[in-house]
């Protein structure tokens, strides 16, 4: 992913909060040397030093057939994105877009059954423990459970680099700057103002 230094983000910690916040990605492989992908929910875990991405995917999906032939993965997150008008600026220039960006690459591996179980317990805990029923693993029957394993596979990706990129306006002036959040939250739309909310975190 092409960064200009301007919108570079190299905190961990910062990129780590960003994945676990918009944790529906894409992930990208070869076949047959064209690209592949699928989207899906992910989680970015940390074991010792060491970074990985896991997630699961159909059986039927050939994507995962790929990774032993695959020396790396790329995995995509996004943020929100949003139009900026040129007319905003208190200066002539030309219209852009701003967005949020999160690129992992890794070499991926198969989970074995017990491994995929505990991810797919982790992955219904972080988004069903706050619920008023919660389905959670446990809570669900054997027979289930078993069925719908026969119809997953699992994996996992040893991150090897991380390329972040938030492109806000960084390299405006305060009085564009603050114009553009105000401009982004009349927009009356919901992304746009994630965006302004972002950049307004930011300065």
């Amino acid at each position: 992913m092409y960064i200009p230094k301007f919108y570079k983000i190299t905190d961990v910690e910062e990129i780590r909060e960003f994945v676990q916040h918009h944790s529906f990605g894409t992930l990208v492989s070869t076949r047959k040397g064209r690209p592949i992908a699928t989207h899906l929910p992910l989680q970015l875990i940390q074991e010792g030093d060491n970074y990985y991405i896991t997630g699961h995917m159909a059986y039927g999906n050939p994507q995962w057939r790929t990774f032993e032939s695959s020396e790396e993965v790329l995995v995509m997150f996004q943020g929100p994105h949003a139009y900026i008008s040129s007319s905003w600026y208190e200066q002539e220039n030309v219209p852009t877009w701003n967005y949020q960006a999160v690129h992992l690459y890794g070499a991926a591996q198969i989970l074995d059954e017990e491994e995929l179980k505990q991810d797919l317990t982790r992955l219904m805990e972080t988004y069903e423990k706050h619920r008023e029923n919660p389905v959670l693993w446990e809570k669900l029957s054997p027979s289930l459970l078993e069925k719908e394993l026969k119809g997953i596979v699992g994996f996992k990706i040893k991150v090897n680099e991380i390329q972040a990129a938030y492109k806000m306006s960084q390299n405006r002036n305060d009085t564009d700057y603050r114009n553009i959040i105000e401009q982004l939250q009349k927009e009356e739309n919901p992304v746009s103002s994630q965006m302004a909310d972002e950049m307004d975190k930011r300065r």
